[in-house]
């Protein structure tokens, strides 16, 4: 498992984060027609239960959208990805499709409400630490081109910036011909439900991407718990 510390403005911030790390080694694909039929089930499912006014009163979602407001970030101008993905399918709009890796992240972190970094881990230099993103700070988020990260949480290897709960940085993005993964379910309402997220994450990565886990592991206050998701 690549290093993971919390520094201590988030310890301080955000003294309920809890984040389950999962690490293996897996195959991807382009877009598979199983899972998106397990995607397209899930939209349906929240068209007709969730107004999009509540979508942020969600604990996972909520708690990511308060860590924002304490490190001086407006949410609903830089909104949490699970909260932006649970948006926009009920404004009825498309999901993109990318790859199996990158539809399967989506697709826990709607179903869990939980922001998830998801990694090249061959791409990552060293070991990471999770800080506040700084004034001008250089960060190339995923399809969007520069991204302001001053005041989010950013994780940063060796080099910089690598992933926040709205978006993740093109250096270490996930690529057809990824075949290390290193997945981040950052749980800032705490450790309740992580453990969840991480199974149903483990069994699609699994059924959809030949998933040989190495390790798991949840973080808190810098240190690894060993977890057992099977």
């Amino acid at each position: 498992m690549i290093p993971i510390t919390i520094s201590s403005s988030i310890r301080e911030t955000c003294p309920d984060l809890h984040v389950l790390a999962i690490a293996g080694k897996v195959r991807n694909t382009d877009s598979d027609k199983e899972l998106w039929e397990e995607i397209a089930r899930l939209e349906e499912e929240l068209r007709s239960a969730l107004a999009i006014e509540d979508v942020n009163k969600w604990a996972p979602i909520q708690a990511t959208r308060q860590a924002y407001k304490r490190l001086g970030k407006d949410p609903n101008r830089y909104r949490p990805s699970a909260e932006a993905l649970r948006r926009r399918i009920l404004r009825g709009l498309p999901l993109y499709k990318i790859d199996t890796l990158v539809d399967i992240i989506n697709l826990v972190s709607i179903q869990s409400g939980y922001s998830i970094g998801g990694f090249d881990a061959d791409k990552i230099v060293g070991g990471l630490e999770l800080g506040v993103g700084e004034a001008g700070e250089l960060y190339h988020g995923i399809g969007r081109g520069l991204l302001n990260i001053e005041g989010l949480p950013v994780y940063r290897d060796e080099i910089g910036g690598i992933g926040t709960p709205t978006s993740d940085e093109e250096r270490t993005k996930i690529e057809i011909g990824t075949t290390s993964l290193l997945m981040l379910i950052n749980g800032y309402s705490g450790k309740e439900g992580l453990m969840e997220a991480g199974r149903y994450a483990l069994g699609l990565l699994r059924k959809y991407a030949s998933l040989n886990l190495e390790e798991a592991v949840i973080v808190h206050d810098s240190t690894h718990f060993p977890v057992f998701l099977c």
